[in-house]
């Protein structure tokens, strides 16, 4: 089982190195991040942008460019368009937001005719947390992409969330749906849509894992908490997966637990052809790697 990121790295090295396309490739943290995963054989990289300003980047920190691919195409909207054209058609296996803006990015995801969103699936975002302040690694979802997801949206985000959980070893992995409180409310949306999914989970009409909810957060991520509320819950204080009711929530406390709380973390969004890698310019380089490394185990 993989208790760590940096274990998530080292699991990779008996792998196939897999060809990752990267979207516009000329910042200084891309650039690293993606250098290491090349150098610890993670990935190949096919790097689509502006061939002067990548190679002045990378040897600006230092990297000899000759390690990359490095595919020309200047113009940041065409750059996105050819890493997308990339994983289409089969040539590469992973794809990575460099400088590209992330409107530009998900736009050429997103294309109907040229994009790598199946029909009818719903694209959402997995984020894996390693948090010094909890025991174990935290799968959140959805903390970028969808705003308010509906009950089915939530299923398909669990099931998301659970297929990257059993990759890491996680035989049952323990979903909590997070609300504001652990009592079932009509006039609260949130509530009454996890008392439903945690009963289709008893039914098991949501399989690989075991689902409680709704869960307010001190009750999923501690034991005192749920002794002290007499709340019986088997994923109560040992939580895997964290399901949001809605971005804000979900995007406060992956910053909240990364910037205050010293954690790390790999993300990827779901739902594509092919792992897509959406990291934020704030991310460092090393959770830049992690995230390669997470798209390389699902892809």
């Amino acid at each position: 089982m993989i208790k760590h990121l940096n274990e998530l790295v080292e699991s990779l090295e008996n792998e196939r190195t897999k060809k990752m396309a990267v979207a516009y490739a000329q910042d200084p943290n891309t650039v690293g991040a993606v250098a290491d995963a090349v150098k610890k054989g993670i990935v190949e990289a096919y790097m689509v942008g502006d061939p002067l300003k990548i190679k002045e980047v990378a040897e600006k920190e230092g990297i000899d460019p000759s390690i990359f691919k490095i595919v020309d195409e200047p113009d940041e909207i065409k750059a996105g368009k050819k890493a997308v054209s990339l994983v289409k058609s089969g040539e590469c296996e992973i794809l990575m937001k460099g400088l590209i803006s992330t409107d530009k990015y998900m736009r050429a995801i997103l294309n109907k005719e040229d994009g790598i969103l199946p029909k009818g699936a719903v694209l959402s975002h997995v984020t894996v947390v390693d948090a010094p302040s909890y025991h174990k690694l935290m799968f959140l979802s959805d903390v970028a992409v969808i705003p308010l997801p509906t009950l089915d949206q939530k299923v398909k985000m669990i099931n998301y969330s659970v297929d990257i959980a059993h990759k890491f070893g996680i035989e049952n992995p323990k979903v909590a749906l997070i609300a504001a409180t652990e009592k079932a409310n009509p006039k609260m949306v949130a509530t009454a849509e996890a008392a439903i999914i945690a009963k289709m989970g008893d039914r098991r009409q949501i399989k690989g894992c075991t689902i409680d909810g709704p869960l307010a957060l001190d009750v999923a991520i501690s034991k005192e908490a749920c002794e002290i509320k007499g709340l019986k819950s088997e994923v109560g204080g040992d939580a895997d997966v964290f399901i949001f009711p809605n971005i804000e929530a979900g995007n406060v406390f992956y910053k909240a637990v990364t910037r205050l709380g010293g954690g790390e973390l790999a993300a990827i969004v779901v739902g594509t052809n092919v792992p897509v890698i959406l990291t934020s310019r704030g991310d460092s380089e090393e959770s830049k790697l992690y995230s390669i490394a997470l798209a390389a185990k699902m892809a």
